[in-house]
């Protein structure tokens, strides 16, 4: 790998290669941060995910739709899950989703104890074929990310989103729902979560407990969607930016790689970048007004989602 041209076809392709699984997870990540929540299950949903397809599909290409649709059906209903506990049960989304990724770990480590399932060739086409230098599952995840900001910047529900991540107290008191637009942003983030396991399948060609887990793709994901300029208490933010963070990840990932720097090496670097987006976000809202405050940054979602 060593002397390597960073600029070649082959290695650009590498890159877009890495930014579609975190590219899926940090967008679902974006929506649920955005409306004041966080989720911490993404990676369980992920690798339950891969498992629950490559079990159906069990190699056979008549099963490929069948095997999407439930896994997709599951992820959704673990998404949905984590929303009605955020919002019924007024829990934080830190803890609610902190709990329902235990509750899948547990039962990944209890049910499955390896790799298990099938993916049939046509689906892991999915994962290895490239229209120029370009991967395919960059450009399904990038289609992914237009959808979900024609959402947030055409619809009512995502305006919504952005004044209930901003302050959802006026925008209960403004008359606006505040409990749909949180569980649709934790059954979406799910779901991308979801499309991410998908891949991994179509790539490794079987599903896997710990895939998820062993990516780190909670706190990558968050990561990713801080260093794309989204704040953490919600109501601010964008997909491109995260999409910019998520790049951010997969160009360094890279670079170590060319360099052949010791994988222990990497998951430093990898922290200290993390530690460094905190900062950044700590002093992006050192100045910025309480949440719940007369001047919050969801003021101006309020006037657009009327």
């Amino acid at each position: 790998m060593a002397g390597r041209n960073f600029f070649s076809p082959g290695n650009i392709s590498a890159i877009l290669t890495g930014t579609s699984i975190l590219g899926f997870i940090a967008i679902g990540q974006t929506l649920v941060i955005l409306a004041g929540s966080l989720d911490l299950s993404v990676p369980y949903v992920t690798s339950l995910t891969s498992l629950v397809a490559g079990v159906i599909m069990a190699g056979q290409t008549s099963n490929i739709v069948l095997g999407v649709v439930v896994a997709l059906g599951v992820s959704a209903l673990i998404g949905l899950a984590n929303g009605l506990v955020v919002t019924l049960l007024d829990v934080h989304g830190f803890i609610a989703t902190l709990g329902m990724g235990l509750i899948l770990a547990g039962y990944l480590a209890t049910n499955y104890k390896g790799s298990a399932g099938s993916a049939p060739r046509d689906f892991r086409l999915i994962g290895a074929t490239n229209i120029g230098p370009v991967p395919v599952s960059t450009l399904i995840m990038l289609g992914c990310a237009v959808l979900v900001i024609l959402l947030l910047r055409r619809t009512r529900i995502g305006h919504h989103l952005y004044a209930v991540g901003g302050n959802r107290e006026v925008a209960r008191m403004s008359g606006l729902h505040t409990t749909t637009p949180v569980v649709m942003a934790h059954v979406l983030c799910s779901v991308l979560a979801g499309m991410a396991g998908l891949l991994l399948l179509a790539r490794l060609s079987v599903g896997s407990p710990t895939i998820g887990a062993q990516g780190g793709y909670d706190l990558m994901s968050i990561a990713a969607v801080v260093l794309g300029g989204t704040v953490l208490a919600g109501g601010k933010g964008n997909i491109l930016g995260t999409l910019g963070g998520v790049a951010i990840f997969a160009v360094m990932d890279n670079v170590m790689g060319v360099m052949e720097v010791n994988p222990f090496l990497k998951d430093v670097v990898r922290g200290v970048v993390i530690i460094a987006a905190v900062a950044v976000y700590a002093r992006r809202t050192a100045g910025r007004p309480p949440r719940f405050g007369r001047q919050s940054l969801g003021d101006a979602a309020l006037q657009e989602a009327r």
